[in-house]
């Protein structure tokens, strides 16, 4: 737990891909998109996920 990162809310990871919120939501919605945490009823994502999913979408579009 030394290296902890806060927690990314929709609109970070929206920003950090440059997608619109509606777009993660649809990808939410589809299973596609990066893994995330329902706190209460809000969407959350580690940033390793995020990033994890970003690096095999690259593998796969190659």
């Amino acid at each position: 737990m030394a290296d902890r990162r806060p927690l990314a809310t929709s609109a970070e990871v929206a920003e950090f891909l440059g997608v619109p919120v509606a777009t993660l939501d649809q990808w939410s919605y589809r299973g596609t998109g990066p893994r995330f945490s329902k706190v209460g009823r809000h969407r959350r994502y580690r940033w390793s996920d995020v990033e994890k999913w970003l690096d095999q979408q690259a593998k796969a579009a190659a």
